[in-house]
Formats: structure tokens, C-alpha cells, sequence
């Protein structure tokens, strides 16, 4: 029997440094794809992607005022649970849809790129950290663990998401179809057209569906005294989205969109994950346990341990 689901992606920005307006905004555009039974919103869309900031950070000195927008960048992240949460599930509740959104997580002093999925009655299903910040990212966020590599199980199957280049992680990609999602999530921030040939081959191995999400970000969603390496022109564009959507067999169901906002749709046909099965499954009958195994360390890391731990 099939079983067909609506999915829609996200293609928006962040207001940067506000929050609030951020959800306004999460708010809104959750209602612009109402009937659908899952909505994707960008890598770091809550609390926000500082895309060409330096934070006045040179190889052995940092800045008094690189110190400062870090203040107001954390001040920016969310705490999970939380206030900013609430209002999430919320919008989950009213749309009736699993809804997985990327955040700035806060935890102590140390910021987290995370993914959150809530459930259509609103639950925190799961939270996902960012387990290799790339380049630049290092300055500003923290390391995720082991202990969230875990798909969301929904009614119509496992849901799984990596971050923006943990994509390219093929050890990574690997923790993941062991758990045989059905819909493989990927919020980000590269908007190279390139970035659509990664998301057919891991379709393609998977075997699944996968749903890109990324923002479309222009200078002027920034405050004026945030002075961006592309310049300070309201309409430069700091991402320029290009989001999409990809079968198990590697049709492209959404065209990568740029240089707009955008809410993509499609119809899923999870029947299309068996019939790919049929000739690849890449940790099931098409795999060498003998030859290749992965082994995840799935515990919490802490640096300080109690005896209870």
C-alpha cells in the first residue's frame, strides 16, 4: 500500500540578531505551507547565520568589539527547552506537521549549531548538534557529540538530519542509514550550485528522500552596524538559498531555487523507498560487515564527570 505525505521546505532568512522577529517570521511562513505533513527551515535560522563576520578575531588576538557581537550573538541563541521553543511547538501544533528547524542552541557558555524536530501535537522530538562546525564556524560555536545521531521515529518512519557539510561526512551519512530513515533532512547554508550533486548521491545511497533548506539572506535583514565582508549595499545577498528536494532514485522533485524566498513543495511516495531498496541498501544486503563495520560513540561527552556519570 502507499503511503504518500506532503513535505515543504523553508527558503527564507533569519533577522539577524532578533530573535523574535525571527519566530514572527518562522510563524508566518509555517502558515504559508499549511497542509503539509512536514515543513524543513534553514541551518541556523533561529538565532541566526552571521554570514561574512569576523568577530574581531585574528590568530592570537580577538577584539574588544568582536567580543561584544559575540555578547549579542549569544545573546540571540535559545535555550532548549525554552520560551523560543514554546513558540515553535506552537507553530507546529497549529500546522499540523512535523517541523525541523535549525537553531543557535545555548548551553552554558558555548553556543551550539543544533536541528530541532517538533511533532504535530507539539512535542520536542528531538535535537540535533552540529558535530564538526566548519572553518570560520569554530570561532563561534561549539562541538556536538556522538549522543544525538539519532533519526526522529515518526508515524510514516525514521527522519534523519545532518547539517549543512556534516553532509560531506561519509562516516556521518553512514550513523544514519543504519537507522533506514525514509526522509533525510539537511539544513544549510551553501548556496553553490554544486550542493544539489551531494544531495542526489546521498538520495542515492540512502535510498531515501532528502530535502535541502536553505536561507535566502540579504544585507538589509541585518542590523546597520553589522559590516559583512560583501559590503554594507541593503541588497547585497549574503545567501543565496538554493534549496531543494530529491527522490530515493535521484529525480529532482524541487530545482534548486535562487535569489528568492521561496516555500518548495512535493508529494513523497515512500513506496520509492523499497523499490530502490530493491538493488541497494547500502548498510543492509549491499554491505561487508566483514570487511567494513563503523563504530559510533553515542555517549554524552562531558569535561567533568561525576561519580554517577
Amino acid at each position: 500500500m502507499n503511503q504518500i505525505i506532503k513535505a515543504a521546505i523553508v527558503q527564507t532568512g533569519s533577522v539577524l540578531f532578533d530573535t523574535p522577529a525571527t519566530l514572527d517570521r518562522l510563524e508566518a511562513r509555517c502558515a504559508q505551507a499549511a497542509g503539509a505533513d512536514l515543513i524543513l527551515f534553514p541551518e541556523a535560522f533561529v538565532g541566526g547565520y552571521p554570514k561574512g563576520h569576523d568577530f574581531g578575531a585574528r590568530v592570537g588576538s580577538r577584539s574588544p568589539e568582536g567580543r561584544d557581537w559575540f555578547r549579542r550573538y549569544f545573546e540571540s541563541a535559545i535555550d532548549v527547552p525554552g520560551s523560543e521553543c514554546e513558540r515553535m511547538s506552537k507553530a507546529a501544533k497549529q500546522a499540523k506537521a512535523w517541523l525541523v528547524v535549525g537553531v543557535i542552541e545555548r548551553e552554558g557558555g558555548t553556543l551550539y549549531c543544533s536541528v530541532l524536530t517538533f511533532s504535530p501535537d507539539g512535542a520536542l522530538a528531538n535535537r540535533r548538534r552540529k558535530l564538526m562546525p566548519t572553518a570560520m564556524e569554530r570561532l563561534i560555536w561549539g562541538f556536538g557529540d556522538g549522543s544525538t545521531l539519532m533519526a526522529t521515529q515518526t508515524p510514516f518512519g525514521p527522519i534523519s538530519a545532518l547539517i549543512c557539510w556534516e553532509n560531506f561526512m561519509p562516516l556521518a551519512r553512514s550513523a544514519f542509514y543504519a537507522q533506514q530513515p525514509v526522509i533525510h533532512c539537511v539544513p544549510t547554508v551553501d548556496d553553490r550550485e554544486t550542493w544539489l550533486s551531494l544531495m542526489r548521491t546521498i538520495a542515492l545511497e540512502g535510498r531515501c528522500f532528502v530535502l535541502s533548506s536553505n536561507q535566502f539572506f540579504k544585507r538589509s535583514d541585518a542590523p546597520a552596524d553589522f559590516h559583512p565582508i560583501q559590503g554594507d549595499d541593503a541588497e547585497t545577498v549574503l545567501i543565496n538559498g538554493g534549496s531543494c528536494m530529491v527522490s530515493p532514485l535521484g529525480e529532482v522533485l524541487a530545482e534548486p531555487v535562487f535569489g528568492r524566498e521561496a516555500v518548495l513543495t512535493a508529494e513523497l511516495d515512500l513506496s520509492e523507498i523499497s523499490r530502490g531498496k530493491f538493488d541497494f541498501d547500502v548498510t543492509g544486503h549491499y554491505a561487508r560487515p566483514d570487511v567494513f563495520d563503523l563504530r559510533v560513540n553515542k555517549r554524552v561527552q562531558r569535561a567533568v564527570r561525576g561519580e554517577e556519570d
